[in-house]
């Protein structure tokens, strides 16, 4: 896939464009305006659990900056920006009644947006759980989804009258999987397969969370997962049984309680009991507006050594490019076609539209303010939009493609060491620069609202 060739617009022109940004990575500001405490302020706080002992403040000062974003966003025409709602910004301890400060930054954000001509698309919750209410189990536990539908009524009757686009939860895999599993983002727990109750949690959280978004007026609604295109080493049996039981852990265990109300196989994990109750799938597979999928790389899996305790082995990924990340993160844009394709084969009427929600790479860049000539983020995104077209050509229903990210941020445990902006930002200064990807972005927008028109 060749940046050099054009891009197929006949697709690209049915697609809106968006980009994206997290709260906790963006706004800074981690003591102001009435704020509260979350997992991932407890997470950096720890000596050695980021990789550069970084904070997320100031971050990109968003807080104080929000302006600078719109005009960033406005200056792409992006059709939608999506950011996310800091739930301990809005709702300090994840409990009581609402922080008005709080509440006004978003509002502020919402009306700025509208007026630049971009459409809001919140995300509900990016990752800051409550502190207070990890300390008294966090998403294994059922009382969180009850609270997050609270919050949600609390933004959605501030913001319900403006955004009438949401997203409730952002990627809940890796919150089972990496927060809670293996530990290596918040809230640092290594629980194994004694992590799956935090599934069911999430997903009912975003089933509670749907009815209360569109009683206050909203059009559209859905999750955004990560979501990974599995390729197993070998042919063999084994490598094949491998590869499909880390296709049910990281896909399907997410996907199918909400596009077919029920959860698949867990027998190559021991058959471990979820926590559901009486209703708790009705209200899950409520049919969503649309399913969002986070991409990045393909997964490559094996079978696992006879002593291990899970069911397969992750490994490099064969003549892949790697990103920022080296041999973690592949760069095979073909996956993600497959994996678009595959989902519209796999789950046919009862997928709704799909969404890419986040796609983007991270490359070494400098840290002071400069203009960056980041061909390799530019090829990426082109042979990932190239892969989107490819993958409607033969049926999927993909309305939306999303960068990730807007800006460079705090890349969680990676600190300030991983860049992934269309915008290069002085963490220092706090000093925005357009990249070469973003105006190559905003050249793509600019072709396809021509060859749509």
């Amino acid at each position: 896939m060749s940046q050099t060739s054009p891009l197929p617009l006949q697709h690209l022109a049915q697609l809106r464009f968006s980009a994206a940004t997290a709260a906790f990575q963006i706004e800074g500001a981690r003591t102001e305006g009435g704020r509260g405490r979350s997992i991932w302020d407890d997470f950096v706080d720890e000596p050695g659990k980021v990789v550069d002992g970084a904070t997320a403040d100031p971050a990109c000062d968003s807080y104080h900056r929000w302006a600078d974003d719109v005009a960033l966003a406005a200056g792409l025409r992006l059709d939608r920006y999506r950011f996310s709602i800091s739930w301990v910004r809005v709702q300090p301890d994840g409990r009581s009644a609402a922080n008005p400060a709080g509440l006004d930054y978003y509002s502020r954000l919402v009306d700025d947006l509208l007026d630049a001509g971009v459409t809001p698309f919140p995300t509900l919750y990016h990752w800051d759980l409550p502190s207070g209410i990890e300390a008294d189990g966090g998403w294994l536990q059922r009382d969180t989804a009850l609270r997050f539908a609270d919050y949600t009524a609390l933004v959605a009757d501030r913001l319900g009258d403006r955004v009438k686009h949401w997203y409730t939860l952002n990627e809940p895999a890796m919150t089972t999987l990496e927060g809670y599993a293996v530990g290596a983002l918040a809230p640092g727990k290594f629980l194994l397969f004694d992590a799956l109750p935090t599934v069911h949690h999430q997903l009912l959280a975003h089933g509670l969370a749907m009815p209360v978004l569109r009683a206050a007026g909203a059009e559209s609604v859905g999750v955004a997962n990560n979501h990974t295109h599995v390729l197993a080493s070998s042919d063999a049996r084994a490598d094949r049984a491998a590869a499909d039981a880390y296709d049910v852990l990281h896909n399907r265990i997410f996907a199918e309680p909400i596009l077919l109300g029920a959860y698949p196989d867990l027998s190559a994990f021991g058959n471990p009991e979820l926590p559901v109750q009486d209703g708790d799938l009705t209200l899950i597979s409520a049919r969503p507006d649309f399913y969002a999928v986070n991409f990045y790389n393909p997964t490559t899996i094996g079978a696992p050594a006879p002593d291990s305790p899970i069911p397969f082995d992750m490994l490099p990924t064969p003549g892949a490019a790697t990103t920022g990340f080296g041999a973690e993160w592949p760069v095979r844009p073909d996956t993600l076609r497959d994996l678009l394709i595959d989902f519209t084969r796999r789950y046919g009427d009862a997928l709704p539209p799909l969404i890419v929600s986040e796609n983007g790479c991270s490359y070494p860049e400098p840290d002071t303010a400069s203009r960056i000539d980041d061909v390799d983020r530019i090829a990426y995104l082109d042979g990932h939009l190239r892969a989107v077209a490819e993958a409607m050509a033969a049926g999927a229903d993909v309305a939306e493609y999303t960068v990730w990210s807007l800006l460079d941020n705090f890349e969680w445990a990676h600190g300030y060491t991983q860049r992934f902006g269309l915008t290069h930002v002085d963490f220092a200064t706090g000093e925005r620069t357009p990249k070469a990807s973003y105006d190559w972005y905003a050249a793509v927008i600019a072709a396809a609202r021509e060859a749509r028109a």
